[in-house]
């Protein structure tokens, strides 16, 4: 032992090891590599505030330099390997409050190495992580497993989309890929219909009306071809209500998979807590589409009001995004008032003849003239080709204008055989051209889901 080492043990070792000034041997003894020399400025016993003045005991009204919040010096720093003390102060330096042996064991709490668990890679070792692999590609809408999300033939990340039809289509097949032109304008214009009838519903819900004074002219195939549509490219629910007082017919353009009706439901509105209860009163189409079907028997349907309807539509605004409402005939029916004191927009169908164009004119004139002029210079009119032939020399151009001046928009429906046969719509058997008309229609309607809600329930 070096006789020139000064000894100390005991209370006195830890008095030397803290006495401010003390220099120890020449040299100085070797210290743990995190150990910080220097003091802190406010070092107790002496304990002094940044500026040098000393803490005296009358100064009652300074903060105490331990509590938290307590201002720091120029370059002070937490040292994220202390942890919290009593009579620590969290940062650099050492405090009153420690047993003189702590540095000893703060040493050998920063050299020990802890193992990693079973399972789990070093830290130090980049490689032993493995990288994560993409997610696997989801179905667009229309497709087998589609549960929302990418758009209709949208292509695997990291994946380009293939040309959608005409001669693109065919050199990208032809090539195997190699060969790529853009987009023609059509394709274009349909992705733009489709983002537009994507749009977010601003209110959370949003009510469409769908209403004619002339039977006959395509208004119930009209309200499913529009919500199969929406339903098809959203990834929200869509539901269609019959509010038609005469036994509608809106429940016959889906497979009905419950006999169960828009009175059942009401009547058991108080049981319904969660969504699946309300789909035990709908019948889903392979669009998504949801109907609710009317009352079959005449009697009890006529008493289907303006309160049934609020009430209805109170109910549904829970667990949909979109109502589609398939009105009546009778615009001065008490249901119809109903329908269109909720109602966001209005879509008025007309067959393009002389006695269907005079029905949907006398329609918007009525609304007009019952405080719904809003919804008339914001509604579409759909001129439906109900029949193959027509004699009419109706010109359709000059009938679009005049309609086009009174509302938002117009939109032509043609002639459909799948529709014809008055069974349940499928998008996959509609005519393109009849599909692209439903998709213009719903692009449309889409352009109104921004707007702020007309009026919503209390």
């Amino acid at each position: 032992m070096n006789n020139d080492t000064p000894q100390a043990s005991g209370e006195a070792a830890g008095e030397a090891d803290w006495t401010p000034g003390w220099s120890g041997p020449p040299g100085g003894y070797p210290q743990p590599s995190f150990y910080v020399p220097e003091q802190p400025s406010f070092y107790v016993p002496e304990q002094r505030y940044p500026g040098g003045r000393a803490f005296a005991p009358g100064d009652v009204d300074l903060p105490d330099p331990w509590q938290p919040g307590y201002p720091a010096e120029p370059g002070y720093a937490d040292d994220a390997g202390y942890g919290y003390h009593p009579g620590y102060a969290h940062g650099s330096g050492w405090a009153v409050g420690y047993p003189p042996d702590y540095a000893a064991e703060a040493a050998e709490a920063a050299e020990a190495t802890y193992p990693c668990g079973p399972g789990y890679p070093d830290p130090g070792d980049a490689g032993a992580v493995p990288p994560m692999e993409p997610l696997p590609w989801r179905p667009g809408p229309g497709e087998p497993g589609f549960s929302g999300g990418p758009a209709p033939g949208a292509p695997p990340p990291g994946r380009r989309a293939a040309p959608g039809t005409g001669w693109r289509r065919g050199v990208y097949r032809l090539t195997g890929g190699l060969l790529r032109f853009g987009e023609s304008a059509a394709d274009m214009r349909r992705h733009d219909l489709i983002n537009r009838a994507r749009a977010p519903v601003a209110g959370g819900h949003h009510r469409v009306a769908v209403l004619s004074l002339k039977g006959g002219v395509g208004k119930t195939t009209t309200a499913v071809g529009l919500g199969a549509t929406l339903a098809a490219l959203r990834g929200d629910r869509v539901v269609a209500v019959d509010a038609n007082p005469d036994r509608g017919t809106l429940s016959d353009k889906v497979l009905l998979e419950t006999a169960a009706t828009v009175r059942d439901l009401l009547n058991e509105r108080d049981q319904i807590r969660q969504y699946a209860d309300v789909r035990a009163f709908t019948s889903q189409a392979p669009s998504r589409l949801e109907v609710l079907a009317s009352d079959r028997d005449p009697g009890v349907s006529v008493a289907f009001g303006a309160e049934d309807y609020r009430d209805a539509a109170r109910l549904l605004e829970r667990f949909y995004s979109i109502c589609i409402t398939d009105c009546g005939t009778g615009l001065l029916h008490s249901a119809m008032s109903g329908v269109l004191r909720l109602a966001d927009q209005v879509i008025v169908v007309s067959s393009p003849s002389v006695d269907g164009a005079r029905s949907a004119s006398a329609t918007l004139d009525w609304l007009e003239a019952h405080d719904c002029a809003d919804l008339v210079r914001d509604g579409i009119v759909v001129l439906s080709a109900v029949r193959r032939k027509s004699k009419s020399t109706v010109d359709l151009d000059r009938l679009e204008r005049y309609f086009a001046a009174r509302c938002r928009a117009v939109v032509r429906v043609p002639f459909d055989p799948h529709l014809e046969e008055g069974a349940e719509v499928e998008l996959e058997l509609l005519g393109a051209e009849t599909a692209d008309a439903y998709l213009a229609l719903a692009a449309l309607v889409g352009d109104g889901l921004a707007r702020p809600r007309r009026r919503a329930l209390p």
